[in-house]
């Protein structure tokens, strides 16, 4: 089973028609090796809803529904997030002070090497400093 680590920036690319990666998200989604499993985590869909969060009742209802339809799907893990996984992020966010990497960034790194993880669905090139691949880049 293929398994790929789902950042914020896909996941509103995903949803957000305007958004534009929107096209390149879904083309990518369907080239996916199947099966494929899809893992993300509560940090991350905390940045997704909070994208949506100035954007009106509208979208904030069209978010929370997709973010309950991951939740219940079987192909999607959603990582909880934990005291250690937040100081393992804190560790290196205090390591790399020559990076812009925020903090869910850095959780999201300890959960791709925690899970045996190296490619990302993100166009956000920290991960390629931090040596994944990410699928929304090309690379």
């Amino acid at each position: 089973m293929t398994r790929v680590f789902a950042d914020t920036g896909y996941w509103i690319a995903f949803l957000d028609p305007r958004d534009e990666l929107h096209g390149n998200a879904l083309r990518i989604t369907t080239k996916l090796e199947r099966p494929v499993q899809l893992v993300t985590t509560e940090m991350v869909l905390t940045e997704f809803l909070n994208a949506f969060a100035r954007y009106g009742a509208k979208l904030r209802v069209a978010a929370s529904r997709f973010v309950d339809a991951l939740r219940a799907r079987p192909d999607t893990l959603i990582i909880e997030q934990t005291h250690s996984q937040f100081e393992a992020a804190l560790d290196i966010y205090k390591s790399y002070t020559d990076k812009a990497w925020g903090l869910t960034d850095c959780a999201s790194y300890t959960v791709m090497h925690t899970k045996g993880l190296d490619i990302a669905l993100t166009h956000d090139h920290h991960f390629e400093q931090m040596g994944f691949r990410a699928l929304l880049r090309g690379s």
